[in-house]
Formats: structure tokens, sequence, C-alpha cells
């Protein structure tokens, strides 16, 4: 901001800088009084709206927080109910771990789907057949539920239900899992296998069975009933044994020892 000229302007240097210095203060002063004034309009027009959005963003921080504190605090209960339930089951106590299990089953999530997998277990440890499948099926058309939680629950209702099922209901539940590479191969495919002998589809069963048996996947016990189940059927389920060159050298470990036992007592006729 510039001053008008005046005509008593001094000449005298030292003078002039004090009235330059005086003209540098006023103008400093003005500036200040200006901000001020601007400042005083922003506050007297937004200065509520401010003060609600701080208070509010407050708020929600503090609320988040007790929140947060909240949620740690629930899930180290839930913690510490789970291991009370695990160590009541070992010790044969069920109706306390049931009691442990049901207020976590009504919740949501992975935690509510691993304990009413629990107490699933627990009725069909009670003889409780009904209520096992309700839980199993509850857990396994479970949106929220883990994937392999769901996928296990849906495999022991079937399991669990198979004897009062049509076989034709087991094939259609269980097929998706009975498939080489899925986790579930062993145990859905045996179910599968079972249910297509019941439906007289033993060219379908003896397959299934075959390839229980020569997956490494799949446990050993099982492989082993599966293989025992192939050969009933007519399916060979032992693959041969190749030297370094693809010769074959006769059937896996195991056949031999068989066959052998077999021989024995031909030989000492």
């Amino acid at each position: 901001m510039a001053l008008p000229p005046s005509n008593s302007t001094p000449t005298n240097p030292k003078s002039a800088e004090r009235l330059a210095a005086q003209q540098d203060v006023f103008l400093r002063e003005v500036d200040d009084a200006l901000r001020q004034d601007q400042m005083e309009g922003f506050f007297t027009r937004y200065g509520k709206p401010v003060i609600a959005a701080v208070v509010l963003a407050l708020a929600a921080f503090g609320g988040w927080l007790y929140w947060n504190h909240r949620q740690n605090e629930q899930r180290n209960a839930d913690a510490e109910a789970y291991v009370q339930a695990i160590d009541s089951m070992k010790s044969g106590n069920l109706d306390a771990a049931k009691g442990k299990l049901e207020p976590l089953a009504k919740g949501t999530g992975g935690s509510s789907a691993s304990a009413k997998l629990m107490l699933a277990g627990i009725a069909a440890e009670q003889k409780r057949l009904p209520d096992a499948v309700k839980l199993y099926d509850e857990v396994a058309n479970d949106a929220k539920a883990p994937q392999p939680l769901r996928d296990l629950a849906a495999v022991r209702a079937v399991a669990a239900n198979f004897d009062g099922m049509k076989p034709e209901d087991v094939v259609a539940r269980l097929k998706p899992y009975a498939a080489p590479g899925n986790p579930w191969f062993g145990v859905a495919g045996e179910l599968v296998g079972m249910a297509y002998i019941k439906m007289n589809k033993q060219d379908q069963a003896g397959p299934l069975f075959a390839a229980i048996a020569k997956d490494e996947q799949v446990d050993s016990g099982l492989r082993s009933r599966a293989r025992q189940l192939a050969a009933v059927l007519g399916v060979d389920a032992i693959e041969d044994v190749v030297d370094e060159r693809g010769e074959p050298l006769g059937k896996a470990k195991g056949v031999e020892a068989k066959a052998g036992a077999q021989v024995a007592p031909a030989a000492g006729e």
C-alpha cells in the first residue's frame, strides 16, 4: 500500500529513514488488522460448523479406540472359552464343553463356524445325529464362514447322515469334492464310491476307488481301504514298479508280499 506524496517529505536522510520506518509499522498494523478482521469474519461464518466437525472427528476416533479395545477383549475371551471347551472334551465332559461353545456359536464368521463344528462333533458323539447334521448344514451354508470350514462341514454332514440319505443325494452333494486334487478327494470320494455301489454303478465306483488308492496325498489307511474295494470290484489299483529304464519289475511292494504268502502254502504241499 503506497502513501500519497507529501510536500513535507524531509530531505534529511535520517528523517527519511525514520519516516520510512513509521510507514512500515503503519502498513504492518493495517495488514494485521485486515487479517484479524478476515479471521473474525471466517469464525463468525464458519466457526460453529468447524468446531462441530472437530468434535465429531474426536468422538469418532475415541469410539474407534473403544471398539477396537472391546474387540481385542472379546477375542481373548473367545480364545479362552475355546481352550476350556477343548480341555472339557479331552476329559470327557461333553456337557461342559457344550456350555462353553454355545455362546460362541451365536456370533458370526469364523469363530461361530468353529464353535458350531465342535458342537456338531459333540452331538454326533452323543448320538444326536439330527442336531449334528443341522449344525453342519448351518456352517456349510454360511456365506460369512471361511470356505475351508464350509467345505469341512459339507463333507461331515453327509458322512454323519450317509445311511439316512439317498445315494443320488450323496453323489450330488459330494461330487465336486470327489475329484483328484481337491483336499477332500479321499474322504468325499470314498463316500461317493459307496453311494455308487448302492446305486449298482460298480463301473463308476471301481475306478474312483482305484484313483483314491493311487493318490499319495490321501491318508494311507484310506488308500489301503480304497485299494481293497477297487480289487473287489475288479479294478487293479496297484501301480506297476519300473526300473530306471522304464522296464516293468512287477507290482508295488505289498502286493508281492501278499502273492508270496499265497504261493508259500502251495510250495509246502
